[in-house]
């Protein structure tokens, strides 16, 4: 199962630097929350459409929406950005709101087929929520490094 490693980093330099370092943003000693199989390029426009009241085009046209920072090389792990739109939402959400998002998230295709429950997805969502806050916090930005 694919690794989907969020970390935090100030700027897409920085973040694609992880490439370099072998397990990733964890093993780079970044802030990361751990997560398997999560895609940025679907799930996670799914959650900002969820959270934001847009439209799942809407959500993947907003700039960095799955963007790519690194060329993935054959099998080899990559980059990818994620909205300032996701993060600021994510901050701002109250417990109430996560556990409100937990449930139409935990419905999407690519969470059901993970077997997701609306409870490990609400505690995702915590997690994520919190890497959002200290985003906000110390100025810097949200990115997905996913390794086969």
């Amino acid at each position: 199962m694919p690794l989907s490693d969020y970390f935090l980093a100030a700027e897409d330099q920085a973040a694609i630097g992880v490439l370099q370092v072998q397990g990733g943003p964890s093993r780079a000693g970044l802030d990361v929350v751990l997560l398997e199989n999560f895609d940025p390029v679907a799930a996670i426009p799914q959650l900002e459409a969820i959270m934001t009241g847009s439209s799942l085009e809407e959500a993947s046209s907003h700039p960095r929406s799955g963007q790519v920072l690194s060329d993935p090389q054959g099998e080899g792990a990559f980059v990818v950005r994620l909205t300032d739109t996701l993060t600021a939402a994510l901050a701002s959400a109250s417990q109430d709101d996560l556990l409100r998002f937990a449930e139409p998230w935990s419905k999407t295709d690519e969470l059901e087929q993970l077997g997701m429950s609306v409870e490990v997805t609400a505690e995702i969502l915590e997690e994520l929520a919190g890497l959002a806050q200290r985003a906000q916090a110390s100025g810097q930005r949200l990115y997905c490094w996913w390794a086969p």
